[in-house]
């Protein structure tokens, strides 16, 4: 019965070469700022079934969160659980699709990416879920050091939502996060949008690490298929390695996550 047997980590770090600086780091904040070390949430990664992993976080103000939103706040679902160990390396690439957005609106024909009046955009319940996912990340340490995202509206929305979350996590991080916006991340083949996944391949293929974390690129479900050949749900991310000709090693994405009605068969 592997699947009823669950084992929990807490916070692991990105790598052994880091772990005495990170120790040294943290002892430095404590005694500069005893408060912040402490209330800084610290998340939980727990193998739910064979292949698959859950994170979790504890925030102070989750009972009057999940009562204002009147249900049950997400966790972060991975998989497969085996790549566990990957998700902390500094050269790894996590590519991500915007997150949920409102179908009863599409984007008008040949709407310009800063037209938010005329493309469809995120719902409030997708940017709380974003925010939650940018919450979740920082706790359990996936904390990208760049964040390089598409002009559209909604992923702009996205990119704020997780950069919010990522402050209610750990403030001084968000605040050096290197945030960018580049039209190769567009969407495929619209107006003033990316011509080929070229570029974004290219980004993927020579990033070889950042200070402090990996890369995080928030892009579009057209673009991701392309380059990968994976259908992606709203908010999921796929983790890809640049070390092994740019594999796709497995997924992260909230555990409330679904098809949507634009890019699947939904009964």
């Amino acid at each position: 019965m592997i699947d009823d047997l669950a084992s929990t980590i807490t916070r692991r770090p990105r790598a052994l070469r880091t772990l005495s600086l990170a120790v040294a780091a943290s002892a430095l904040l404590a005694a500069l700022n005893p408060a912040s070390a402490q209330d800084r949430p610290v998340g939980t990664m727990e193998q739910i079934s064979t292949h698959m992993g859950e994170m979790s976080v504890q925030m102070p103000q989750d009972a009057e969160r999940t009562a204002s939103a009147d249900r049950e706040l997400p966790n972060l679902r991975f998989e497969p659980w085996q790549m566990r160990e990957e998700l902390f390396r500094e050269d790894i690439v996590f590519i991500m699709r915007h997150g949920p957005t409102d179908w009863d609106k599409r984007d008008i024909p040949n709407v310009a990416p800063t037209d938010c009046e005329n493309q469809r955009i995120m719902t409030e319940l997708g940017k709380a879920d974003m925010r939650e996912l940018g919450r979740l990340m920082s706790s359990n340490e996936l904390e990208p050091s760049t964040l390089i995202v598409s002009e559209w509206c909604r992923n702009q929305e996205t990119k704020d939502a997780i950069v919010a979350g990522f402050g209610d996590v750990d403030p001084v991080y968000a605040e050096k996060l290197i945030v960018e916006t580049s039209a190769d991340l567009n969407l495929l083949l619209s107006l003033q949008g990316a011509p080929t996944v070229t570029n974004l391949r290219n980004m993927i293929t020579n990033w070889e690490g950042g200070t402090g974390g990996p890369l995080l690129l928030v892009t579009h479900f057209t673009n991701i298929a392309e380059l990968t050949e994976f259908n992606v749900y709203e908010g999921e991310i796929l983790v890809v390695d640049p070390k092994r000709d740019n594999r796709v090693l497995g997924y992260l994405r909230l555990n409330n996550s679904g098809p949507d009605v634009g890019h699947f068969r939904v009964d």
